[in-house]
């Protein structure tokens, strides 16, 4: 039977303990995304997002120094997932020509049936209050649209993913009645005006 370690040992002992950062940081965008997606942005506190990923303020403050650093990360995380999300879908459209503008569009469109559950709904009224955020999201949209010019710089596609942009706002602001308002099938109807 081995013996306990003694005191002199236990704290060395401790910090052999594997930490595991990636995991720990996965778990802290995971919680406060959900945090977000369940009860909006003004919700996400440090010490919410501490308990709900079961680690310290501290260990949340050593991988994101304040809110507005883990909000900034929880929302360049979300533009990596939008990013994977529209390129699958470029994959699977044969015609080049406004391949990504349809992208974009069942982008837009994919998680409206959530409503107020969409990340994205919880996230909107910070991309426009927070610089930071709106920063994120202009360049991520720069370099989308400087990437696919030569296919989708055509005004009638710009036309059409402010139109899905527009959608995508109605259904934020309106909650509930945006779905009504504006239905599903406008999806459609857009990507039919993109060439799909």
């Amino acid at each position: 039977m081995a013996s306990a370690p003694s005191p002199s040992e236990a704290p060395h002992s401790a910090h052999r303990r594997k930490k595991q950062p990636e995991q720990v940081r996965r778990a802290l965008l995971d919680c406060t995304a959900r945090i977000a997606a369940e009860q909006g942005t003004a919700a996400i506190t440090i010490q919410a997002v501490a308990e709900r990923a079961g680690v310290t303020k501290g260990g949340l403050l050593h991988h994101f120094d304040s809110k507005q650093t883990l909000l900034a990360a929880v929302f360049a995380d979300l533009l990596d997932q939008l990013d994977r999300e529209i390129d699958r879908s470029m994959a699977e459209d044969p015609k080049p020509q406004g391949r990504f503008t349809r992208a974009y569009v069942r982008a837009c469109f994919a998680d409206r049936p959530l409503g107020a559950q969409s990340l994205w709904a919880a996230l909107a009224v910070a991309i426009v209050t927070e610089p930071q955020l709106k920063a994120l999201w202009s360049r991520w949209l720069d370099a989308r649209q400087s990437r696919h010019h030569d296919t989708d710089g055509d005004p009638a596609f710009t036309t059409v993913r402010l139109a899905a942009d527009g959608i995508w706002l109605a259904d934020v602001l309106e909650k509930e009645n945006g779905l009504r308002r504006y239905p599903q099938s406008l999806e459609a109807e857009l990507l039919k005006m993109a060439g799909g």
